[in-house]
């Protein structure tokens, strides 16, 4: 990456002889599969996609906007890795298990690694902002700047607003006997302060916490000549007004800090109520121990000293930055009205052709269902007028006697959990599967689980040891002397605004066996028993590895020179350590294996006698890649799913999960061209060495410039020109928002960052 020597972790073992005959070793891979020189590290290969992330805001080919875009999410993805990621190889020290990884690296080696990068990572990102973005904004009229910046009408008409909007809501704590060190939330901006008493000389440490939850993180300095309202740093404004805080004292030090917390929640899996177990966690985790503590760079080292010690730290977990700290509240700069030149725009959100065959009349989605099967693309195709529609139909049906459906993460504002409300009002039999452990949507999903419960809805919440990670809507229709089954799979969440943002798959069916599939799926999880086995679809935990693994089997030995096999993925992760050796299997006999990874890979690819025949390509650009698809290609018989799930022990083994099967040839072509692009993409496209670096591909002389995320959103909307007029499309800013978040958290249902991303 950007040229930069590659650490150890990242030397590949060639020229060295596979050893080893482990628990997980392989005779098709001469011993070797238990060898830790296998596989990537996983928690160093999400900071290398994080880093991808970087690049972007880093890449001067993009409109200015879409860069400061970038820079926020880093942060925001930055921000969830540290409570979730790192927390954990925290817990696992402190419990005294220094267990190596697959890779063969202790939690306290891979923390050392992670240090290491982030420091760097951070660096770049304060001088890509400070040096290079800050200065760009000036010169369109956006203007960040600082205090001292100002001139002194400036910062006398600043000195007002702090009186009058700023200053009511501070409250300054101090350390001293009597008064015990405050708890500091999670993620919360603030000033550490060291204040002098004059005539006691007594010097005392203090907190300030600078309010963002309540005011914006930078003031707007409005200007009466007519020039652009200058943008200020909240906690700039308030550092210059300490000595309002502390009449009569002196200011003897003083810097900005930040602190991160375990966020990640534990439900016991003998938790008699999952809801009550949930809230209790919800309200331990803001006391979550504290993994890392960002400090501005200038701070002097006694300040230091005094926070890290107040706050029970080891200096390996204080981190200098230089520059602007959380960079997270860019997106309140990103998303300032007008500067449509320094955005760009994709064509989003057509309804699909067939979903308007009736003239006059709204999409006809179960109509278009009877006819056969049909696959959308989101955002390319628009969610309201396909999955909020077949939900707002089916409850609008006289002949519809049931809606189930699963809710993993969804927006507030969404009309699908409404809907089920409206269903269960008008007659209909209304189940929702609530997953109450989805990774800080929780509070979201305990309102909207009590809202339906008071409603008359059957809710269910699954099971502790179990996250429901399935995407489908069952809906079960009176028709003749029968009923029948309309059913919808995605690989996404039934959230509207990630819907508008994230690029995902879902296929709409009437066929008979996968709708028992998902008839039988629900019954599951809302009873008690568990089915011995599944039609078509694979289910995990039961079902899914396995029947990845035996496709991957079927693949090799159908694999010949005469008639040449193939396997392609699209996922955002792959770690299961027994579907890469499955991988490298194919690989060995001949197969040519094309993955298209968004995220973390452990796998080494074009390792000479194991992998030579993988590829592994990540896209990372405009849209959040959140599609899973796995598709074998096999002489006279392939087979085609999307799923909800990445080939992940977390997914596989720790989650209810669904891949279905695309069986018209139709929908399957469709499926192969989007794989065709993403392997043609050549602008926000970065391939994967042997040796663990990602390097990002660049054109070639005479090779035109492809982007998989412009291509589709201009091949869709042509395919709809016909349908709807221009005035109709949503035209969306690319990226405008990257999913959900909240103030002073990384994740919920506003438009600020994702925790995708």
């Amino acid at each position: 990456m950007n040229g930069d020597p590659q650490p150890a972790d990242r030397q590949p073992p060639a020229g060295r002889e596979w050893t080893g005959d482990g628990p997980g070793s392989d005779p098709a891979l001469n011993g070797a599969a238990s060898d830790p020189a296998l596989y990537l590290n996983r928690e160093v290969s999400w900071l290398d996609f994080n880093d991808r992330v970087l690049q972007l805001a880093e890449d001067e080919r993009l409109a200015l906007l879409e860069r400061l875009k970038f820079c926020a999410i880093y942060t925001t993805n930055l921000d969830e890795y540290y409570m979730v990621r790192v927390a954990g190889l925290h817990d696992q020290i402190d419990a005294g298990v220094e267990k190596p990884s697959q890779d063969g690296l202790l939690p306290s080696q891979t923390i050392a690694l992670i240090r290491d990068r982030v420091l760097e990572q951070s660096r770049r990102l304060a001088d890509c902002f400070e040096r290079r973005l800050r200065p760009q904004l000036a010169d369109h009229d956006i203007p960040v700047v600082g205090v001292d910046d100002l001139d002194e009408n400036r910062r006398a008409e600043l000195a007002r607003h702090f009186q009058k909007a700023i200053f009511p809501a501070l409250t300054p704590l101090a350390v001293a006997p009597g008064r015990p060190f405050p708890y500091i939330s999670n993620l919360s901006l603030s000033l550490a302060v060291l204040v002098r008493d004059p005539i006691s000389d007594q010097t005392v440490f203090a907190r300030v916490k600078v309010p963002t939850e309540i005011l914006p993180r930078f003031v707007t300095l409005k200007q009466d000549d007519g020039a652009p309202d200058l943008l200020v740093p909240l906690e700039d404004v308030i550092a210059h007004h300490l000595d309002a805080l502390f009449p009569g004292m002196e200011i003897a030090d003083y810097d900005v800090f930040r602190v991160t917390r375990d966020a990640d929640l534990e439900v016991s899996d003998d938790a008699a109520d999952l809801l009550q177990a949930v809230e209790d966690e919800l309200r331990r985790r803001r006391f979550g121990e504290v993994v890392r503590v960002e400090i501005g760079a200038s701070c002097s080292e006694q300040l230091r000293e005094e926070l890290a010690g107040l706050l029970g730290v080891e200096d390996d977990e204080v981190y200098p930055v230089e520059g602007l700290l959380d960079m997270g509240a860019l997106w309140q700069v990103v998303k300032l009205p007008g500067h449509a030149e320094l955005r760009e725009e994709l064509p989003l959100g057509v309804t699909h052709p067939r979903l308007l065959r009736h003239e006059g009349e709204r999409p006809d989605v179960l109509g278009a269902m009877r006819e056969g099967d049909l696959l959308v693309h989101h955002p390319y195709i628009s969610f309201a007028t396909s999955v909020e529609r077949f939900v707002e139909q089916a409850v609008a049906d006289p002949n519809v006697l049931a809606i189930k459906q699963t809710v993993y993460r969804t927006s507030d504002d969404s009309p699908l959990v409404p809907a089920l409300i409206d269903a269960t009002e008008r007659g209909k039999q209304a189940v929702a599967l609530v997953e109450l452990q989805a990774r800080f949507d929780e509070r979201m999903n305990i309102h909207w689980a009590k809202a339906l419960e008071e409603a008359g809805v059957h809710v269910v919440y699954g099971q502790p040891a179990l996250k429901t990670h399935a995407k489908c809507v069952l809906v079960v229709r009176r028709e003749g002397d029968g009923v029948r089954n309309y059913v919808h799979i995605g690989t996404g969440n039934y959230h509207s605004a990630t819907a508008r943002l994230y690029t995902d798959f879902g296929l709409f069916t009437c066929d008979e066996q996968i709708g028992a599939d998902v008839a039988d799926m629900f019954n599951y999880l809302t009873g008690f028993g568990r089915p011995l086995h599944y039609r078509k679809v694979l289910m995990a935990p039961d079902h899914l590895r396995e029947g990845i693994i035996e496709q991957i089997e079927r693949t090799i030995a159908a694999h010949s020179e005469e008639a040449p096999a193939r396997i392609t993925m699209k996922m955002n992760a792959l770690v299961d350590g027994r579907c890469i050796r499955a991988l490298y299997r194919a690989s060995q006999a001949g197969v040519k294996v094309d993955l298209n990874v968004r995220g973390i890979c452990c796998l080494r690819p074009g390792l000479p006698g194991i992998s030579e025949n993988i590829r592994v390509v990540s896209i990372v650009g405009p849209l959040l890649e959140h599609s899973r698809v796995y598709a074998f290609q096999r002489d006279g018989e392939s087979a085609f799913y999307i799923a909800s799930a990445d080939l992940m022990p977390r997914n596989l083994d720790h989650r209810v999960e669904l891949a279905v099967p695309i069986e018209s040839e139709e929908l399957r072509a469709e499926l192969l061209d989007t794989l065709e692009r993403a392997f043609a993409d050549n602008r926000n496209s970065w391939e994967l060495a042997s040796d663990g670096a990602w390097h990002r591909r660049s054109l070639k002389p005479g090779e035109r410039s492809r982007s998989l995320q412009l291509e589709l959103a201009e091949l869709y909307s042509a395919r709809a020109g016909a349908e709807r007029s221009p005035s109709e499309r949503e035209v969306s800013p690319v990226g405008a928002a990257q999913g959900p978040a909240v103030a002073g958290s990384p994740a919920s249902a506003a438009l600020s960052s994702s925790t995708d991303w």
